[in-house]
């Protein structure tokens, strides 16, 4: 299973991005049940930080920073998780990375990563 990012692109600020990360390669439906996942980010010289993550069907949790202006959502029949940037602003600017945990029909769970998407906000 491989997860594919895209939606990433140059944006002025206080506009808005579309981020997608799709899960491809799996075989069987079973053996790729989404538990949580979410989007991260690093910028340039920076360590990689949490933007958003879901888990368990309603529950979501924003970086301070995000709050209010960015949404993650989930499609589990797409096998794909979103995540919706409005208002950006120029230290949106960063790699986006999604994350997906998901379990095998043994329970097994297998966190996935997308190779990341680029996001620049300028002025």
């Amino acid at each position: 299973v491989q997860l594919q990012a895209s939606g990433g692109g140059l944006v002025q600020t206080g506009g808005s991005l579309r981020l997608s990360c799709t899960a491809s390669g799996i075989v069987s439906e079973s053996d790729f049940d989404i538990k949580a996942g979410g989007w991260y980010r690093q910028a340039p010289g920076k360590e990689r930080e949490m933007v958003a993550v879901f888990f368990g069907d309603h529950n979501a949790m924003y970086a301070d920073s995000v709050k209010g202006r960015f949404i993650i959502s989930r499609h589990d029949v797409e096998n794909a998780v979103y995540l919706q940037m409005n208002s950006l602003k120029l230290e949106d600017t960063a790699v986006y990375y999604c994350n997906i945990k998901a379990a095998n029909s043994a329970l097994y769970l297998t966190d996935y990563w997308g190779p990341g998407t680029q996001v620049t906000v300028s002025s």
